[in-house]
């Protein structure tokens, strides 16, 4: 795996880096997320607070303009977005968990949703939905799914994404494998990946070791990995 790795806090050089996001908090709360005696319902709570606090590097290169504005005291020129609204892009149906956190983040952005089944004996995904705002090519698209493990179904959304006219393109997963990361930017060398831990490899059957089991089981109460 030759791709570099910028450390949180440190706006990338040029584009396709790796983002380490290892702040003290989201640790703590990968920690909790990864316990299988954790719940469903906490489960989902975590997720969604370690989307929030990652979405704070995803987003640190966002533009500003200067706006004039009446405080309490006097006029001034303050900083504020500028440009079209992002667009978070969920990726089915895992991708749910993180995607709450962003938009408690950002709660003007757009939403776009890509639905992608995994076939279990090639470890491919098949897209089988899309629904993304028209004007992709003016926002800045941050795609989510928690496990970046195979690679193959973020980049099928990605690829997705850019045959729509998408062009600035972030990967958020909670965890990945470094299998996947090789993947992913050899079909993806221009997007940036925001993980916050990298573990140790792909099991036989295409899961994150040691992981946390299957997100979008444990999201919804469907199944518990062992």
């Amino acid at each position: 795996m030759d791709n570099s790795v910028a450390a949180a806090g440190e706006p990338a050089a040029q584009s396709g880096f790796l983002h380490l996001v290892d702040h003290p908090l989201i640790q703590h709360k990968l920690t909790k997320l990864r316990d299988i005696s954790t719940s469903t319902m906490k489960f989902r709570q975590l997720m969604r607070e370690i989307g929030f606090l990652m979405a704070y590097e995803a987003t640190r290169d966002q533009k500003l303009e200067m706006r004039r504005i009446q405080t309490p005291i006097c006029e001034m020129d303050a900083p504020v977005l500028t440009g079209k609204k992002m667009c978070f892009v969920s990726v089915l149906r895992a991708g749910e968990g993180l995607l709450y956190g962003l938009l408690e983040l950002v709660p003007s952005a757009r939403v776009a949703h890509v639905g992608l089944k995994r076939n279990p004996e090639t470890l491919q995904a098949d897209e089988y939905y899309f629904n993304a705002p028209q004007d992709m090519a003016e926002r800045c698209c941050i795609v989510v799914d928690p496990m970046l493990a195979t690679g193959g179904s973020a980049a099928d959304a990605v690829t997705a994404i850019k045959q729509r006219g998408a062009r600035s393109i972030k990967m958020l997963a909670v965890l990945a494998a470094p299998e996947g990361i090789e993947a992913f930017h050899k079909e993806h060398p221009d997007v940036d990946i925001f993980v916050a831990a990298i573990d140790e490899k792909l099991n036989e059957h295409g899961y994150i070791v040691p992981g946390l089991g299957d997100a979008g089981d444990r999201l919804f109460g469907t199944k518990v990995e062992h």
